[in-house]
């Protein structure tokens, strides 16, 4: 799901870089506005997301890349995905429809 409004500290183990929270889901995140110089091809990421209600240090195993310019985005899969994560993913899910428009 796409959300705005969290802020991204990410380490590759040899420096510490900001970008943004693009997608999220209960398993993995996309980061997006991150510089080039972040190194996508560790083994691991260490990041701390900050916004909309919720603060998480999370590892995460980086899948996929995509450069523009000076920054780039990359996806990534949550290592283990805390309780509070997917608690907090769920807020942002969409509601069921309710199909037989019975409102249960």
């Amino acid at each position: 799901m796409q959300v705005k409004g969290i802020a991204a500290d990410i380490s590759d183990g040899r420096g510490f870089f900001s970008g943004t929270v693009h997608d999220i889901s209960r398993f993995g995140v996309s980061l997006d506005d991150v510089p080039q110089k972040l190194n996508a091809h560790v083994p691991k990421l260490t990041i701390i997301l900050d916004g909309r209600g919720g603060h998480f240090k999370l590892k995460l195993f980086p899948r996929w890349e995509s450069a523009a310019g000076l920054r780039k985005t990359v996806g990534c899969q949550i290592e283990l995905s805390p309780l509070q994560w997917t608690e907090f993913v769920m807020r942002f899910e969409p509601k069921k429809d309710d199909i037989w428009g019975k409102g249960d």
